[in-house]
């Protein structure tokens, strides 16, 4: 079908489809938003307001790695001379 003709609820179940059964990373997902934002205001100059509304997925956080105190005096233990004074 042309893409004049598909509606915000098909786009909504492109997306959908995209995160849910294609399993894209989130800015895969956020790139494909905005390419059909663009495509269908700026090219098709068609406003489909539902998608404006559309949450985009945000990256998970992650935690940084950090060593245990185990671990640092473990390193420590293998450091010799003026480097291992640096460290301290």
């Amino acid at each position: 079908r042309h893409p004049a003709t598909l509606g915000s609820s098909e786009v909504e179940a492109f997306l959908s489809w995209l995160a849910n059964e294609r399993k894209v990373s989130v800015s895969t997902h956020r790139q494909a938003l905005a390419a059909l934002l663009f495509f269908y205001g700026k090219v098709l100059c068609t406003d489909l307001p539902r998608l404006q509304e559309i949450g985009r997925p945000r990256p998970s956080r992650r935690l940084p790695v950090v060593l245990t105190p185990e671990e640092v005096v473990r390193i420590l233990g293998f450091m010799e001379g003026e480097h291992r004074l640096f460290a301290q």
